[in-house]
């Protein structure tokens, strides 16, 4: 059933996202600052362009940094990002077969807002450390 959900969802709005976090990415990245910022970027767009089967779980090892990259993050990219997946899902939600769809972009806004401190794992793995 996540690969026929993931496969709709890359034709209906995952490329797209995908686009939008690869964007954000490559701008990040022009300084060296920002690469940490561009590769958080690149990793949430691989899981918004194929999300169902993985899920996001808090990181407890994470502190002040991840807070303070999290803030320069919402200022940054993770607004308008967050506003991407607003409008996609409730685009997706006009119809009935598009309502998990949206509910699942809906899902993607903590992660678009705020990343640094989370991590994407495997559903069937949903506590899985480093």
């Amino acid at each position: 059933m996540k690969t026929i959900l993931n496969v709709i969802w890359l034709v209906l709005c995952g490329f797209w996202m995908f686009l939008g976090y690869i964007a954000a990415g490559l701008l990040l990245c022009i300084t060296i600052i920002g690469i940490p910022f561009g590769l958080a970027a690149f990793r949430i767009g691989v899981y918004a362009l194929w999300p169902f089967g993985y899920s996001v779980v808090d990181r407890h090892d994470s502190g002040g940094p991840s807070f303070i990259g999290n803030i320069l993050w919402l200022v940054l990219a993770g607004w308008w990002l967050a506003l991407g997946h607003i409008f996609t899902g409730i685009a997706l939600c006009v119809t009935i077969i598009g309502i998990p769809l949206g509910i699942a972009n809906f899902k993607l806004i903590p992660v678009s807002l705020m990343p640094f401190g989370k991590e994407i794992v495997r559903t069937d793995q949903p506590f899985a450390t480093r």
